[in-house]
């Protein structure tokens, strides 16, 4: 059974950017595509102007167009669709699991203060509840679906070595060059030496598996600043992090790095669940 890429999927220009996304990976990974679509009941009616009887047909239609469109672009790999109904991020975590997703993409549109689409106001509940690797891109980012640059960001945690595997791995597919950056959110010699060190680890690994890289240190009062400010200044493709973050009195104002990431990072986001010890 091949590996499979669960797209969420509302139908707006934001999940077909996120679909994509996720094709290009998909080709490179020989990999299928599972698109999802929930229908949690109260669904915005600026998407569908159909009678609710006729809302499943409408969106079997549009699926089926979906797939006539794309599945060329994938080399053979099947491309397939599925219609829950219940809680968005219950029901796309729980898919993914069924299907034993390698990766789970979705589209969101940040925190712009108003849900336009299902999607934008879900992303974080879904990048928070799934156990897959998620990527969530921000709608209306014209950006390269080439992972020519990633950006593995390194904090004083244990945890944060977790995200290595699954960036060398999508590094190895695109033949990407890999950015290792340590976030020195303090003064303290300790944690200081403790981030050289996470530095020094991932560098190893990045050379046993024959994956280029780059290393940086980065004074950081607010880690999701530092990351996104240094991805733009290199022109990453994608930024990898951990759900579970550490947090500095900056951070903590302003909300957990993980969401903050997925809201306002203009570049798309890897989240990776830490695996409980």
């Amino acid at each position: 059974m091949s590996k499979m890429i669960l797209v969420g999927i509302d139908f707006s220009d934001c999940s077909i950017n996120a679909l994509e996304h996720a094709i290009t990976i998909a080709r490179k990974a020989k990999a299928g595509i599972a698109m999802v679509w929930i229908n949690h009941l109260d669904y915005s009616k600026e998407i569908f102007t159909v009678e609710p009887s006729s809302l499943e047909d409408e969106v079997k239609t549009r699926f089926d167009e979906l797939i006539k469109k794309y599945k060329y672009h994938l080399n053979g790999e099947k491309i397939e669709y599925h219609i829950r109904k219940g809680k968005v991020y219950k029901e796309t975590c729980l898919l993914a699991d069924e299907i034993d997703a390698f990766l789970v993409v979705i589209g969101t549109h940040g925190s712009s203060g108003f849900e336009e689409f299902w999607i934008g106001s879900n992303a974080n509940r879904i990048v928070s509840s799934c156990t897959k690797p998620i990527i969530t891109i921000r709608g209306g980012i014209d950006i390269g679906t080439d992972l020519k640059k990633i950006i593995l960001p390194l904090d004083s945690t244990k945890i944060t070595r977790q995200k290595l595997p699954m960036t060398a791995l999508l590094a190895k597919y695109f033949g990407s060059e890999v950015h290792v950056v340590g976030l020195f959110t303090t003064s303290s010699d300790d944690i200081r030496y403790r981030i050289r060190n996470y530095v020094a680890q991932a560098e190893e690994y990045l050379v046993e598996n024959s994956i280029r890289h780059k290393s940086a240190f980065v004074e950081a009062d607010n880690i999701t600043e530092e990351t996104i400010n240094y991805a733009s200044k290199v022109g990453a493709n994608l930024i990898t992090i951990m759900t579970e973050q550490e947090t500095s009195t900056a951070n903590l104002l302003l909300g957990p790095y993980a969401s903050q990431m997925v809201n306002h990072s203009p570049i798309p986001v890897l989240s990776i669940q830490p695996s409980k010890y």
